[in-house]
């Protein structure tokens, strides 16, 4: 999913998290009477979460990173400079220089909780979630009340199984009422994973209404709409997806069962065919396409 290019100009921007929710995170789980028929076990839970950042050349070109070099260079005990450079380098994929740079935003200013939570996600780009969730709990014991730090320490939790715990991070987040629509996804998502979908769908929708160019959120609440049946629904939200990012295999596969509930098991191959040459190693599409390729 592309980037926005906003280019980063203060110190209370958090270079990886906006509106805006990442691929990899967001697979939802079918509803446990589907997962053992249809091989959708699984699809909650994926190696990243929604803080991963995406690459932004814009934000990390060589001419921003430059410019925000010399304003550094003219005033180089400013530790917001130091902040938002670290966040053009995580922008660029250079996450080692972005640790550096909120190293030091973090040693000239000890009480700068976005740089905090900055480095908690350059450190979960880096694979190190012990370090983020350590950075995240630093910045909320600076300031309670940021929901960035929240989000990002739930979305740990979440990858760690921690479900309760998550679910109380997104839902402090929502208390202090942010506009991020990764809260409100996330707890749909856990809200889904206990069999809640009338509340799963009330989040995912809220998520849709912060951030409509999102396509997970529709990947979310089309899931709840097949638990309760709601085949309709769930395929217009499944086809609003493929049209806000045809390149997700996971909604070729939702479209795809979609298909193969109604019996037309030609197009549900068709689809999920199409999802496993998007990402051959997503298995449910691997598994549908085995279940409805006698229908070709």
């Amino acid at each position: 999913m592309a980037a926005k290019t906003i280019v980063v100009t203060g110190a209370t921007r958090t270079f990886g998290l906006s509106n805006r929710l990442s691929k990899a995170s967001t697979r939802t789980a079918l509803p446990a009477a589907l997962m053992a028929a249809l091989a959708l076990a699984g699809c909650s839970t994926t190696p990243t979460t929604t803080d991963l950042i995406t690459v932004d050349r814009a934000q990390g070109s060589q001419e921003n990173i430059a410019s925000l070099s010399a304003v550094i260079q003219s005033n180089p005990n400013d530790p917001e400079g130091y902040n938002v450079r670290g966040s053009a380098y995580g922008r660029a994929g250079d996450f080692q220089r972005a640790l550096a740079d909120f190293n030091r935003a973090i040693q000239i200013n000890p009480q700068f909780y976005q740089a905090y939570a900055n480095r908690a996600l350059a450190y979960r780009n880096l694979g190190k979630p012990v370090e983020a969730a350590n950075d995240y709990n630093r910045a909320l014991q600076i300031n309670p009340s940021y929901d960035v730090a929240y989000i990002g320490r739930g979305n740990i939790y979440r990858q760690a199984g921690r479900n309760n715990e998550a679910f109380n991070d997104f839902n402090r987040a929502i208390e202090l009422e942010t506009t991020d629509g990764r809260a409100w996804h996330n707890r749909g998502l856990i809200y889904q994973l206990r069999g809640q979908h009338a509340q799963a769908i009330e989040d995912f929708s809220r998520a849709i209404s912060l951030s409509p160019s999102s396509p997970e959120p529709y990947n979310g609440r089309g899931i709840s709409y097949v638990a309760l049946n709601d085949d309709e629904n769930a395929f217009a939200d499944f086809n609003r997806a493929i049209e806000l990012n045809d390149k997700l295999a996971e909604s070729w596969a939702n479209q795809a069962l979609v298909y193969e509930r109604r019996g037309d098991r030609a197009r549900a191959y068709k689809s999920y065919s199409h999802a496993v040459r998007l990402d051959p190693n997503y298995k449910p599409a691997k598994d549908g396409a085995a279940r409805t390729r006698a229908s070709s």
